[in-house]
């Protein structure tokens, strides 16, 4: 099955997508973390997606797109994916269709999880992450067993630049001017399923196994 997600940044659509992938072997493919990636790498794409990262702008499409493009030519997406983050942006989503087209595919349906303003703030200032193996926490939901150690490798903890409260700010404005416009693309496509993101983690997923079965996801 291949599945969009889309929602605000921390409307947990990373942590269902990570289920998903356990559950059915679906790869996730996260712009967020290819980006990241080549931030830690240093790479020319790295430096030039992290100055648009700690600005909470979008990175330029041109720079998404030939990623998604050559994840999706992998062997592992053949009989479905995940993607997180992407498309962010109307003609992202055009450039994905001509994409899968190409290949004789097409999107199965596009989940946008939705959650209150305020709980996107307090889920994102409240996010620590690894910067050594990647790990995540979250000082309220899921706090690490030592305070700002990671429970898995033992280094300290970071707070995302991406991740603080003017930050935040900045990338919900990006996302209600830019990505927004989504939903009524995909819903003309009549391809959009509206989710409630709100609660725990596994209240969610119940919610969205349901309309995964709907579509008919065994």
């Amino acid at each position: 099955m291949r599945l969009v997600f889309l929602g605000a940044p921390g409307v947990g659509k990373g942590t269902q997508a990570d289920r998903v992938t356990a559950q059915f072997g679906w790869p996730k493919i996260s712009t967020g973390d290819l980006l990241r990636e080549a931030v830690r790498n240093q790479t020319e794409l790295g430096v030039e997606a992290k100055k648009s990262m700690d600005a909470g702008k979008l990175v330029p499409d041109s720079v998404v797109i030939g990623m998604v493009r050559e994840k999706l030519s992998a062997s592992s997406c053949q009989n479905g994916f995940v993607l997180d983050g992407f498309p962010r942006t109307v003609p992202q989503a055009e450039e994905l269709l001509t994409i899968l087209t190409s290949r004789g595919l097409k999107l199965d349906q596009v989940i946008n999880f939705r959650v209150s303003r305020q709980d996107v703030v307090t889920r994102l200032s409240g996010r620590r992450s690894c910067p050594k193996c990647q790990s995540v926490f979250h000082i309220e939901f899921a706090p690490p067993k030592v305070s700002g150690q990671c429970d898995r490798c033992g280094a300290a903890l970071v707070q995302r630049s991406d991740d603080k409260p003017e930050t935040i700010e900045a990338r919900l404005k990006v996302y209600d001017e830019q990505t927004t416009p989504l939903i009524a693309y995909y819903q003309a496509k009549h391809l959009l399923s509206d989710l409630d993101g709100s609660g725990e983690m596994p209240v969610v997923y119940g919610r969205l196994s349901a309309v995964l079965r709907g579509l008919g996801a065994q």
